[in-house]
């Protein structure tokens, strides 16, 4: 059972259909996979990873450890269940970038993170016309659903995960779905930790060097009708190396309508909506009650304001 790597060079020659071939099972049947050959430099990607690194030893080290020692995490003998060991920071891209305020960010990694920003949006949107190509739908579409009025929602997650001397007690980061659309993780390549549930097992995300891993939000789930599936994934902390985590989230836009593609629907043979109709900011406002809990109900919500929704077809961008 190995974890789908994909060649994104292949796309372009006589292997594209089998490479296609990968990337339509390991959305349907892992909701994770990982891509090399992307089309962002290897030089710049090593730019990114050092900038942020030296910005977590500079800015973030000394106060995640004041942290652990603030709430006495490292005298724990039980499970911790409500915290992460990890120190985060969080930019937004779209519809506006918040980059400028971020504090503690010296300009060389201001300037970097915004470049990085426009080479991931660019390589998401590639993905999304991947995935309507496999799924029959026609180009753009998975776009346009995410659209709303001001177009989708990006931002990234900065993280690192420090070592930690009880990882049996601590996760790294609790077991969740994504709420969002498709998420892109600029991970580190030395240090592991990320897994994800297949049937019931966890199985381990291999660090590899420049690649970028994809995976499946909830809202993929909904406009696919189940054909995709966004899955459990956590992060375990290792008792040594610190890991980098780089996830970008381009998401729908907080007014985007989210609901089950027409065109999917025809090809089944029941013909019906498992999955229900809302505002993209209603299901964020459940989210973030409910991150750590099982999806299926924040679906079952929804469905049952279904009634209220006032559905219009998705706008051209």
């Amino acid at each position: 059972m190995a974890f789908p790597i994909v060649n994104m060079e292949k796309l372009n020659g006589e292997e594209r259909s089998t490479t296609m071939e990968l990337i339509k099972d390991a959305c349907e049947n892992w909701g994770f996979f990982e891509i090399l050959n992307h089309g962002i430099a290897a030089e710049f990607m090593d730019k990114v990873e050092k900038l942020t690194k030296d910005h977590y030893k500079k800015c973030m080290e000394q106060r995640f450890q004041e942290m652990v020692e603030r709430k006495g995490l490292e005298a724990v003998e039980g499970e911790v269940n409500d915290l992460d060991w990890e120190s985060t920071f969080h930019l937004r891209h779209l519809p506006t970038s918040n980059i400028s305020e971020i504090p503690d960010l010296d300009d060389q990694y201001r300037d970097v993170m915004r470049e990085f920003a426009k080479k991931i949006e660019k390589l998401a949107e590639e993905l999304l016309d991947l995935f309507c190509e496999n799924l029959g739908l026609e180009k753009g579409y998975l776009k346009n659903a995410f659209y709303g009025s001001k177009g989708p929602t990006f931002g990234t997650k900065v993280a690192n995960y420090p070592p930690c001397h009880r990882p049996e007690l601590i996760k790294g980061l609790r077991a969740h779905t994504d709420a969002g659309g498709i998420i892109l993780l600029f991970q580190d390549d030395k240090v592991s930790g990320l897994q994800l549930l297949k049937g019931d097992q966890w199985i381990d995300v291999p660090p590899m060097r420049h690649s970028i891993v994809i995976n499946i939000g909830d809202q993929l789930e909904v406009i696919t009708n189940g054909k995709y599936k966004s899955v459990l994934h956590r992060v375990i902390a290792q008792t040594d190396g610190n890991r980098m985590s780089i996830a970008s989230f381009y998401n729908p836009g907080g007014d985007a309508l989210i609901y089950p593609a027409a065109a999917l629907i025809e090809k089944e043979a029941k013909k019906e909506e498992i999955y229900p109709k809302f505002v993209f900011e209603d299901y964020m406002k459940l989210y973030a009650a409910l991150k750590f809990q099982a999806k299926e109900p924040r679906f079952e919500a929804m469905k049952a304001n279904e009634s209220s929704i006032n559905l219009g077809p998705i706008a051209p961008v």
